[in-house]
């Protein structure tokens, strides 16, 4: 069975998280606002990478309004947008891999290669966020799983009680496959960038590109098989 998009971009996603934050002195490049906490450690303790931590919000948000404006102002199908975000991941994916592995390992989170490194990550995981948001609308997030770990709990509860009527029955249970698959994903992603970074240190980011050229397969794959579930 070919895998989902969800399920490779849940899995990008966390493991380019787990694999930024061991690598660039604590940057997430995924869960963006968690390095407002970050940030506070970095000040506090006198760590370097506080820059990076400062900057990722930002350029996260501004790589998404660009995204979103340059898709609206492309004249071709939907298809043909996502088949050009995700060809753009892969560089900027390639292009992360190929500086964090000739510079790297990174003494300073903030010196000019690790910065780069860190603002290109985190533009490719923007593109990825604003692409799931606008194409698969129905699908869990693919990079924070609070809110879905939360609705996961929610669902067993309310199937527990034996009171959903079946059509509600129904809609739980395709949304709680759903979401147990993104949580799984999102565990074995993030046990996977760590195996790699304890074993090949900054050749763990050549696994990333790899996993959203698989991506843009599986786009290319459902353009070809239009159904309801495919993205808008």
């Amino acid at each position: 069975m070919r895998p989902s998009l969800p399920t490779l971009w849940s899995f990008n996603g966390g493991y380019v998280d787990t694999a930024g934050f061991l690598t660039l002195h604590g940057l997430f490049t995924s869960h963006v606002t968690g390095n407002f906490v970050t940030l506070g450690a970095a000040i506090a303790y006198g760590s370097s990478g506080a820059l990076a931590k400062l900057l990722a919000l930002p350029v996260f948000c501004v790589v998404i309004v660009l995204t979103r404006t340059l898709g609206n102002r492309m004249r071709i199908p939907a298809w043909r947008v996502l088949e050009s975000e995700v060809v753009l991941m892969i560089f900027l994916l390639s292009s992360a891999a190929a500086i964090a592995i000739a510079q790297g390992p990174f003494a300073n989170g903030d010196g000019p290669a690790a910065l780069t490194t860190g603002m290109i990550l985190i533009a490719a995981m923007a593109i990825q966020n604003s692409a799931s948001r606008i194409h698969l609308p129905k699908a869990p997030p693919t990079t924070i799983m609070t809110g879905t770990t939360t609705q996961l709990m929610i669902d067993i509860s309310d199937l527990a009680t034996g009171k959903l009527a079946p059509e509600a029955r129904s809609v739980v249970l395709q949304r709680l496959g759903a979401m147990a698959v993104a949580v799984t994903s999102f565990g074995l992603r993030c046990a996977v960038a760590a195996f790699g970074f304890i074993n090949f240190k900054l050749e763990v980011f050549l696994l990333p590109p790899l996993v959203a050229a698989v991506t843009l397969v599986a786009v290319v794959a459902e353009r070809e098989r239009p159904d309801e579930t495919q993205p808008s």
